[in-house]
C-alpha cells in the first residue's frame, strides 16, 4: 500500500509531517510518499535527524518533488487549476493515475474539496462529497457528516450524507443498522429551517430502504449521549459544531491540568484518580480520532486537521491504512451503482406504462 502524503499542508508543515511519517512508518504496513519541495524537505531532514535524505532513515519513505504550494489564503478552485506543480495537485494526480492508494493532506480544505472533485472525480450518483469526522460520545463514538466541505446544501445532499455514513459505519465498525440523527435546534419534526424540515421527511421515508435507522432530530446537547451512531447536517453547521467540540475538549483538559497543579495537596489527592482522569482526557482528545474522511469521491482522500502535530499525523496515517483496507470507497460505489440501476429500471417501467 502507498500513502500519498502532502508534506507541505498544515500549520506545522513540513516538520510535523516529516516527524509523523517517520514515527508512523514503524507501526504501519505501507509505504509513505512525501510530496513537497524536495530541497526544503531535505534541509529539514538534515536539521532534525542529521541525515542527507529520508531514505537513510527508512527505505519505506520517499519524496516526490512538488515545488509549488497551495496556501490557506489561495482561492481553492483557482489554485487547483493554476498551481499544477503544487503538492496537493501532484498528489491528486498520482492518486488518479494509480500511483498511490490514498491521499492525505492537512492543507486548504476548499482546495482539497475542489481537487478531489475536479481531479479524482465524484462517485456516480453522489451530488456532493462530504467530510466525515469521528468524535467521542458516551461509551463510544459517533460520526459527524458533513464536517465542513459544503456550506450550502440541498435536501438530497443531507440524505446522501446519511447513506454514505451508514455504509462507512457498517463496513468499518460492523454496525448492522446504524442509527442516524439529524442535527437540529429541536427534536420535534416541525423544527428547523426549510432544509432541515424537508431533510427530515426524506430521511424518514428512505431510511429503511437505505439500510439505516432514522433517529429523528437531535439537539447538540444530546449528540454525545451515545444514542446515535452518526449525525448529519450541512457543512457550515457541521464545521462550527466540530470546532466547538474540539474547543470544549481543550478546555476540559486545560482545567484538569490546572486544578491538579494548584498545590502539593491537589497533586496527592488526585493520585488515586489519575488513571480515570487520563482515560477521560484521552477520550476527549480529538487527536485520538485522526482526520476526516472525504466520502463521495472515486478514491480514498483524507483531510487531516490543519493544526496537526506529529501525534495527530501518526493517528491519521494509521487511519489511512484502515480506510484503504476497509474498502469503504468500493462499497459506496457498489451501493450507488445498485441504486442507479434500480432508479433506471423504475424509470423504464414508468415509461412503458405511459406508452
Amino acid at each position: 500500500m502507498k500513502i500519498l502524503f502532502d508534506a507541505m499542508g498544515g500549520d506545522n508543515a513540513p516538520e510535523a509531517n516529516i516527524r509523523g511519517a517517520i514515527t508512523a512508518i514503524k507501526e504501519i504496513d505501507a509505504e509513505i510518499i512525501l510530496i513537497g519541495n524536495e530541497k526544503i524537505l531535505n534541509e529539514k531532514i538534515k536539521q532534525i535527524y542529521g541525515k542527507d535524505s529520508i531514505e537513510e532513515i527508512s527505505n519505506k519513505i520517499k519524496i516526490v518533488n512538488a515545488e509549488e504550494e497551495i496556501t490557506m489564503e489561495d482561492i481553492p478552485t483557482k489554485a487547483i487549476k493554476t498551481k499544477k506543480n503544487s503538492s496537493m495537485v501532484v498528489g491528486f494526480n498520482m492518486l488518479k493515475n494509480g500511483e498511490g492508494d490514498v491521499f492525505l493532506s492537512a492543507g486548504n480544505s476548499g482546495a482539497l474539496l475542489a481537487g478531489a472533485t475536479l481531479l479524482v472525480g465524484r462517485i456516480k450518483g453522489i451530488d456532493r462529497p462530504a467530510l466525515a469526522a469521528m468524535l467521542p460520545a458516551f461509551e463510544g463514538r459517533f460520526l459527524l457528516m458533513d464536517a465542513g466541505a459544503n456550506t450550502n446544501c440541498k435536501t438530497i445532499n443531507i440524505v446522501q450524507f446519511a447513506l454514505m455514513a451508514s455504509i462507512y459505519l457498517k463496513n468499518t465498525y460492523k454496525i448492522e443498522k446504524p442509527k442516524i440523527g439529524l442535527l437540529n435546534n429541536g427534536t420535534e419534526e416541525t423544527k428547523g429551517n426549510d432544509l432541515m424540515k424537508e431533510s427530515y421527511k426524506l430521511l424518514k421515508e428512505n431510511a429503511e430502504s437505505y439500510g439505516f435507522e432514522f433517529y429523528g432530530n437531535i439537539e447538540g446537547r444530546d449528540v454525545f449521549s451515545g444514542e446515535v451512531d452518526a449525525i448529519v447536517t450541512d457543512g457550515f453547521t457541521g464545521n462550527i459544531f466540530l470546532k466547538t467540540t474540539e474547543g470544549v475538549g481543550k478546555m476540559v483538559k486545560s482545567n484538569l491540568k490546572k486544578e491538579s497543579s494548584k498545590s502539593i495537596f491537589s497533586k496527592f489527592s488526585l493520585l488515586p484518580a489519575m488513571p480515570i482522569i487520563k482515560r477521560f482526557a484521552k477520550s476527549m482528545d480529538y487527536k485520538e480520532y485522526g482526520g476526516a474522511l472525504f466520502l463521495g469521491v472515486k478514491q480514498p482522500v483524507i483531510k487531516a486537521h490543519g493544526s496537526s502535530d506529529e501525534k495527530l499525523f501518526v493517528y491519521t496515517l494509521k487511519q489511512a491504512v484502515n480506510f484503504v483496507n476497509d474498502k469503504t470507497v468500493d462499497n459506496i460505489i457498489e451501493k450507488y451503482t445498485n441504486i442507479n440501476l434500480v432508479n433506471q429500471s423504475e424509470a423504464l417501467i414508468q415509461n412503458k406504462e405511459q406508452l
